[in-house]
């Protein structure tokens, strides 16, 4: 019997598909049947070298592209994204397993920062001042960097790509994206798109690869920033290797989001919340909330009360499910890692209400799907408490006290969000102020910040000073020049020369 043959998934470099000089490669899988759909070539820094010659030689008669004419290119890239939107969802979800639902808020939060990258002639005015001294005038300006590049996570193949290459590509850089090889297709996809919307060919280009990859991008001494989302661990990686190379660097890594819940918080409310955000896209969120810290028993006990019937009310299905809340997880082996999870809060005296391990669906039994886990009374020393499962499950620790309710994400190592569910607008004011993390909700459980203004946690959960998007994401990726100006009248004041001027 004919087989059929896999898709092969090549970079993109210049102005299209290229197969480069790698000779490995990594299997795409389709988290829904558990099978290999696709091959991507896994590069090599010759591959990079490629792409960085293209890049160095258009990325000057770039920058020199008037604003107005670089968010033209972004304005038809919006319109070609919204044309391609229903495609781009089903491509997305078929490599990484997330519902269509899901995968088009994915796109969507990416397409609102290039909306924000539209506006970049007025995001890259810059300052002014007439007369700082006797017929001087002081004025600055925002330039590119040069070549940039971003190193993205599997978990939004659309958003995460679009933060950065947005902001990066409207201020007049040239930019180098290297996705997660586990789904790769929409990186591509969009890079196919910026190319039809009117960018010239090498100002974006999309490389494959691992660790490899990730070295030969931070080593490289022409590119001037780099953009990563990921783990902590390599996020600190990323950071230390980047920024001994001379590079700016941001790096965003892991999260464990808290969820407080105040005994005058509207119970249904916060379990419609809690079960999107810690179950939706398979708790695969670097802002998903996996952690809900009610304050007193009686509220823990309440609250737990409604969640079982809403978590036994979950549905668990393939990511074309439109009924579906959640699809599979993105391979085998991060199904693994979040049961190993599981059993180590079992094996730390957590109690494991709802076991979410061994969950098959007919049809499908050979895909990558875990059903919900709910754990109570976690307690702050555990280690399955303390690190990121990105997985969905949700635990539980009790707090007695406000104080001991916000002590709990002020002292985890992590500070990327965290949300506060109450009615009184003294302790969501107060949370908010005192809160030692980097994005907070109040009764918003997934407080990612709009695209105008910037996103980044706090601790181990950002490595670097710039967050993203808005206008930290403009800084990020442009330089300031100040120029002082004089244009004399002819005449010699007399001046000594020799003495640093000053405005006086």
């Amino acid at each position: 019997m004919a087989t059929t043959a896999l898709r092969e998934i090549s970079h993109v470099i210049g102005g299209g598909a290229a197969p480069g000089w790698g000779t490995r490669t990594s299997d795409v899988f389709d988290p829904n049947s558990g099978a290999v759909q696709a091959r991507v070539t896994l590069g090599t820094p010759a591959d990079l070298d490629a792409a960085m010659a293209r890049a160095l030689a258009v990325q000057p008669e770039w920058a020199a592209t008037n604003p107005q004419r670089r968010a033209r290119v972004m304005f038809a890239f919006k319109a070609l994204v919204e044309q391609h939107m229903d495609a781009l969802a089903h491509l997305l979800s078929s490599e990484h397993g997330k519902v269509i639902a899901d995968a088009k808020g994915d796109i969507q939060r990416g397409l609102e920062v290039i909306e924000f990258a539209c506006g970049i002639p007025h995001a890259l005015k810059g300052e002014y001042t007439q007369g700082a001294g006797p017929g001087i005038d002081v004025y600055s300006m925002r330039q590119p960097l040069g070549v940039v590049a971003g190193i993205t996570p599997f978990n939004f193949p659309a958003m995460i790509p679009m933060w950065m290459f947005g902001v990066a590509i409207a201020c007049g850089n040239a930019f180098i994206l290297k996705p997660s090889e586990r789904d790769p297709s929409v990186p591509v996809r969009l890079a196919e798109l910026m190319l039809e919307a009117g960018l010239p060919e090498g100002v974006l280009q999309v490389v494959h690869g691992d660790k490899e990859m990730v070295d030969a991008i931070l080593d490289h001494p022409e590119i001037k920033a780099v953009s990563f989302v990921g783990s902590s661990d390599i996020a600190h990686y990323v950071y230390r290797r980047g920024v001994a190379a001379g590079k700016r660097v941001q790096a965003m890594g892991g999260a464990k989001n808290h969820g407080i819940v105040m005994p005058d918080a509207d119970l249904d409310q916060v379990v419609n919340d809690l079960s999107g955000a810690a179950f939706g896209s398979a708790g695969e969120r670097c802002m998903a909330l996996p952690v809900v810290v009610p304050v007193g028993d009686k509220t823990a006990t309440a609250l737990r009360e409604k969640l079982l019937p809403a978590i036994a009310a979950l549905r668990v299905g393939v990511s074309s499910d439109a009924e579906a809340h959640y699809g599979p997880v993105v391979t085998a082996a991060h199904r693994a890692r979040i049961e190993s999870y599981i059993q180590m809060g079992v094996d730390e005296g957590a109690e494991l209400v709802v076991d979410g391990r061994g969950f098959t669906l007919q049809g499908h039994e050979d895909g990558f799907f875990i059903g919900p886990s709910l754990f109570d009374r976690v307690t702050p020393q555990m280690r399955s408490y303390q690190e990121e499962i990105f997985g969905p499950v949700l635990q539980i620790v009790r707090a007695d006290s406000f104080e001991a309710a916000l002590r709990l994400p002020s002292e985890h190592q992590y500070g990327n969000g965290v949300a506060i569910f109450t009615r009184n607008g003294h302790a969501a004011r107060e949370f908010a102020a005192r809160v030692d993390v980097g994005m907070v909700g109040i009764n918003v459980p997934i407080p990612v910040p709009v695209a105008y203004h910037t996103f980044g946690g706090w601790k181990r959960s950002a490595f670097g000073d710039t967050n993203q998007h808005g206008m930290e994401g403009v800084k990020f990726f442009t330089k300031v020049k100040t120029v002082t100006q004089r244009w004399p009248d002819g005449s010699v004041d007399g001046g000594n020369a020799f003495v640093i001027p000053t405005m006086g």
